[in-house]
């Protein structure tokens, strides 16, 4: 038997969220009408008897079920012509509608005795309930009970916006049923491209769980799929069982095919255990385990590849994630949610240095080749005036070396242990933050330096506003930092224990002035927004000093305003500067939105800076000048960039320039150009765009909507709306997406993705080629296909995550719970 989750297409490493996310069923055929002769929803009225044009002349004979009937329902009937009699029988002709609960019963005939609750109806007969629709000849059901049979009737689930229909279908309870010589599709019935057929059909909602027997999937007429016995979920409840496999082919690994098993434990915990073999290298297994309680929360995935061919040795991979919450006393977290005591752990570790270009989607680490270990608690107490913060840690890294020696990369420092206390606090107008810590830093690399350092930072600040309530604001602040070594060696000047503290004095003056203008035809809200930043640092000389983790500043519009060019401790920039900068912007006074940001800051200093990170001091007074800009003074356009100008040299030393073009859903191209001098020079273009006439009135019908619910206030997303299909009538939409990324300093295509979506109303096909640089010369290059049955599950490889993180704006063409994702593959 089969089963699953919610992301079941994307395999173990896929899903998202806590335990309980799994196994989501959401149906949706988005803007694709119903198809003809099922009837769903607004649809509906068309597949019934049409109703009489005076309903004043209709008929209605109302009265109860038997005493001690589930909750005494009412029964109602309505027809042109009534007959029988009361208490014994009663019939219903001519447009007839039998009403009792969430039960709507119409056709042209109806017989109800009310001692055996029996309602037979027979002509064009329908019956609804809970948005599910049953069309056919002739009913036989007993209300109460809701047992009954239907003969060769034709079924719509709301749930799924799927159906199908069946030589016969028996009411076996409210929660369950049995199809016999029965069908599935969301196609329509005049195209059924994909269709499900099976012998028989059992239904059980109370157990979650739907059994066909001698089921076969075809698609296109070619049958893809069929076994004597087959189990699935019925509802959003999670389900153990097989879920569809995921296929993937790469240039490194071959064709690689994973067939995943759901297990669902328990409801705070699960499992997926999925074998996979590659044709290249062998077969191997990944395994994820999630929990989830009300003080802790956690999951531990590991891979295992035996003997890999092409390496010639044993691969594997370890990523483990847990946090929670500790208390002195039930419950474990306050009522805001806060715990008393906060714990995490975290740790990646591979087999070896290659793993990451092998496998460089199984490396879930914003930076691939260096995989932290991390464990660490902290303790907060909050007061009126602030916040007071104990913490502790242990850090350490595995680093990924490469072949290259020009492409190795040196360790950090591993923190065993990291321990320290903070405090933010305001009272009496005056602000302050300070902080102690006790490290023990050690190195992978024993020619290198270790040892202990106690440090302490503080500064405290006293916001003025000298015009009272304006827009001028001047804080002078007072800062230290002081940090003691104990080094386990000597250093060169045959010291072990050295300290330095350093006094830091700033003035911070920033100035808000707005007014009403008007340019290009429009009324704006304009602000200018000057800031000047004065610092003082005296020079220590601190070249004797260890360095356990400082490191310059990158040079921005943030960091030009910091009191420190350095990161981290062991570094303090002498300072005797002058940083001024201006900033505009013009917001639409209806909306608040921001239309136009215009701003440039430059630094001047007084004295030559002399603690550099390597190099001789800095003797120029001027430091680069940064300016920025970003608008959507053209609809539907967006333009930002930001440039580093050297005015010593006269010449740009970095810059990034974007665009995007988005004039509605599914309609998006972003282009980018980035240039860092002697280090970067990249042009990088991403889209997502209609191909066909068919593509483009849909994606332009989808707008109109989310533009119609929006006038109305109404929230509005993909997932409601859908995106599959269309008014149109479902006839084939054809899409492009792509992200290009060209390094002009190399003259190559550097990493790239290129695709194409089809959507025929009830299925989708993708297919997405991506290619990964890995090294100056190497790369990694898979192909990606993935088959979307809408209201039954996706077959193959799931694009939709390598979509969404590398095309800004891209949206998926239907709602994600509109496949099931959870097709039985269990016999």
């Amino acid at each position: 038997m089969l089963a699953g989750s919610a992301e079941a297409g994307q395999g173990a490493s896929g899903k998202r969220g806590a335990a309980s996310q799994a196994g989501k069923v959401t149906g949706g055929s988005g803007l694709c009408p119903a198809p003809a002769g099922w009837g769903a929803g607004a649809e509906l009225g068309a597949l019934l008897p049409a109703e009489p044009g005076q309903s004043a002349s209709r008929n209605r004979l109302e009265g109860r079920l038997a005493a001690g009937r589930e909750a005494e329902l009412p029964v109602s009937v309505e027809a042109e012509r009534l007959s029988g009699t009361p208490g014994v029988d009663s019939l219903a002709e001519g447009h007839a509608v039998l009403s009792r609960g969430p039960v709507t019963l119409r056709a042209d005939r109806i017989g109800y005795k009310p001692p055996e609750d029996l309602a037979e109806a027979e002509g064009e007969v329908v019956i609804t309930r809970d948005g599910n629709v049953f069309r056919g000849k002739s009913l036989s059901l007993r209300l109460g009970r809701y047992e009954g049979e239907f003969v060769e009737p034709s079924y719509f689930f709301a749930r799924t916006q799927a159906g199908g229909s069946a030589a016969r279908f028996e009411f076996l309870g409210e929660n369950r049923g049995r199809a016999t010589d029965a069908s599935y599709s969301s196609c329509p019935p005049s195209a059924q491209d994909w269709v499900l057929r099976s012998d028989r059909v059992t239904l059980d909602f109370a157990a979650n769980e739907g059994v066909a027997e001698g089921a076969v999937l075809r698609f296109l007429g070619v049958p893809i799929l069929a076994a004597p016995k087959l189990s699935f979920p019925l509802t959003e409840a999670r389900k153990s069982g097989w879920l569809p496999p995921n296929i993937n082919l790469d240039n490194k690994s071959g064709l690689d095919v994973a067939v995943p098993y759901y297990w669902n434990i328990a409801p705070d915990r699960d499992a997926t255990i999925t074998p996979r073999v590659y044709s290249r290298r062998g077969a191997g297994a990944t395994g994820e385990y999630r929990y989830l309680s009300a003080s802790d929360r956690g999951s531990l995935e590991a891979t295992a590849l035996p003997d890999d061919r092409v390496a010639g040795r044993d691969r594997w991979a370890l990523n483990l994630r847990h946090e929670g919450g500790l208390g002195a006393r039930a419950p474990v977290y306050r009522q805001d949610g806060s715990a008393l005591l906060d714990y995490r752990f975290s740790m990646q570790r591979v087999s070896d240095d290659d793993y990451w270009k092998d496998f460089p989607r199984g490396v879930p680490s914003l930076t691939p080749r260096l995989l932290p270990t991390n464990l660490q608690a902290e303790h907060r107490r909050a007061a009126d005036w602030g916040l007071t913060t104990a913490y502790a840690r242990v850090q350490r890294y595995q680093v990924l070396q490469d072949a290259d020696l020009t492409a190795r990369i040196l360790a950090p420092y591993r923190r065993e242990p990291q321990i320290g206390l903070r405090q933010i606090g305001a009272a009496r107008g005056f602000e302050w933050r300070w902080e102690t810590e006790a490290n023990r830093f050690s190195h992978e690399d024993r020619s290198l330096v270790a040892g202990n350092r106690v440090h302490l930072l503080g500064s405290i600040a006293r916001p003025i506003r000298p015009l009272g309530a304006s827009g001028w604001t001047v804080t002078p602040r007072l800062s230290l930092n002081s940090a003691s070594y104990d080094l386990d060696e000597p250093l060169a000047n045959g010291r072990k224990r050295l300290s330095r503290t350093l006094p830091t004095v700033s003035l911070d003056s920033a100035w808000v002035f707005e007014r009403e203008a008007s340019y290009f035809g429009r009324r704006f809200t304009q602000t200018l927004e000057p800031r000047l930043l004065y610092v003082h640092t005296p020079f220590r000389r601190q070249d004797q000093l260890p360095n356990f983790d400082s490191a310059a500043n990158d040079f921005n519009i943030t960091s030009i305003f910091a009191e420190n060019a350095f990161s981290g401790i062991d570094r303090v920039s002498d300072a005797n500067q002058l940083t001024a900068g201006v900033t505009s912007r013009f917001l639409d006074p209806s909306t608040g939105a921001e239309v136009l940001r215009l701003g440039v800051v430059q630094r001047v200093l007084f004295d030559d800076q002399r603690v550099t990170p390597d190099g001789p001091p800095i003797t120029q007074r001027l430091s680069d000048l940064l300016l920025l800009g970003s608008t959507n003074l053209i609809p539907r356009w967006w333009l930002d960039g930001n440039l580093q100008y050297s005015p010593q040299t006269d010449r740009i030393q970095r810059q990034v320039l974007g665009v995007r073009y988005s004039p509605g859903p599914l309609r998006t191209i972003n282009a980018a150009y980035r240039f860092t001098r002697e280090a970067t020079d990249q042009l990088e273009v991403g889209w997502q765009w209609p191909l066909n006439a068919h593509g483009r009135e849909h994606a332009q019908t989808l707008l109109d909507r989310e533009q119609d619910a929006a006038a109305r206030g109404d929230p509005v997303s993909l997932s409601r709306f859908g995106a599959g299909g269309s008014a149109l009538g479902c006839a084939g939409a054809w899409y492009t997406v792509g992200n290009l990324k060209y390094s002009r300093r190399d003259d190559r295509v550097t990493d790239a993705i290129v695709g194409f979506e089809y959507d025929s109303g009830c299925w989708i096909a993708r297919i997405v080629a991506e290619r990964l640089s890995t090294g100056r010369s190497e790369a990694t290059t898979r192909l990606l296909l993935q088959l979307e049955l809408v209201g039954l599950s996706r077959l193959g490889s799931n694009p939709l995550g390598v979509l969404r993180d590398n095309i800004p704006g891209y949206r998926p063409l239907r709602d994600e719970g509109a496949a099931i994702g959870s097709l039985p593959l269990t016999q």
